[in-house]
């Protein structure tokens, strides 16, 4: 299974940018769907960003259309979260994850990363 690291988690001003990284180990990428969840305090976690691995096919939610870009690095086996115009309700803690392209469900999850963005 695959081991996944987050990084680049911070605190920023409204309408400021930060950048996470996703390390990922352990398997070959190729065959899989990589995605960027966030859970706010009281909150349910929620979809960001996500990009097939191999195609670099992408899909946001409509909450970050716009703002955030979702890249991978296949040399690094990284998968990148750019983040810009942060708001407040950005806040949250980022977590990384990865399911096969077929499958519904992410079975594979990193130990997450807190975002705090101040207004």
């Amino acid at each position: 299974q695959v081991q996944l690291e987050e990084s680049g988690g911070g605190l920023q001003q409204a309408g400021g940018s930060l950048r996470l990284a996703c390390a990922a180990s352990g398997r070959t990428l190729l065959g899989l769907t990589m995605g960027w969840f966030r859970q706010a305090p009281g909150k349910e976690r929620e979809f960001v960003a996500s990009i097939r691995w191999s195609i670099r096919t992408t899909s946001y939610a409509d909450s970050v259309k716009g703002r955030f870009t979702i890249s991978t690095d296949k040399t690094e086996n990284t998968v990148y979260l750019q983040m810009n115009n942060l708001k407040p309700e950005d806040t949250a803690v980022y977590y990384c994850a990865a399911r096969r392209v077929l499958d519904r469900e992410y079975d594979a999850w990193g130990q997450g990363t807190q975002v705090t963005v101040s207004s």
